[in-house]
């Protein structure tokens, strides 16, 4: 093949592999209470970062956080599911967005209770709170995954 053909079929091939920028947004089922407005603020909060986002109201969220494994202590108002995590909570987009790139070995991040200064517990900065982004797995285990504000 001569040099120019072998050039273009290159070039054919690179165009042809999808960028990150071309794949699809990531989908969230999330799962939360019908009364529950803040979980509808953090909704709104994934869908302006890129996230198709699906809801289901639920009764409790307790069987669900249950089946998943999340520990009690991260525990709170919504959970959602998105490429094979679990998210917990108020947890960021950008950390979501993190997790998905960087794939650990965990079974999901969560925000634990409801910290003011959260996604979707924004407070125009007044009475704003420090928080972590918490990880864990399956056994129970939890760490800090991240800090905010940063």
């Amino acid at each position: 093949m001569p040099l120019t053909m072998r050039w273009a079929f290159v070039a054919l091939l690179i165009a042809a592999v999808p960028t990150a920028a071309q794949q699809p947004p990531a989908a969230v089922d999330v799962y939360k209470t019908p009364t529950c407005g803040c979980c509808s603020k953090w909704v709104a909060h994934m869908r302006a970062n890129g996230f198709t986002v699906k809801t289901t109201d639920v009764e409790s969220t307790g069987p669900i956080q249950g089946r998943h494994a999340v520990p009690t202590e991260v525990r709170s108002c919504h959970t959602a599911l998105v490429g094979g995590y679990v998210l917990e909570g108020h947890v960021p987009a950008a950390e979501v967005k993190r997790l998905l790139k960087e794939r650990p070995r965990i079974a999901g991040i969560a925000v634990p209770g409801m910290p003011a200064g959260s996604p979707g517990m924004e407070m125009d900065g007044v009475n704003a709170q420090p928080y972590h982004v918490m990880s864990f797995d399956r056994t129970g285990r939890v760490n800090v995954f991240a800090t905010y504000p940063r």
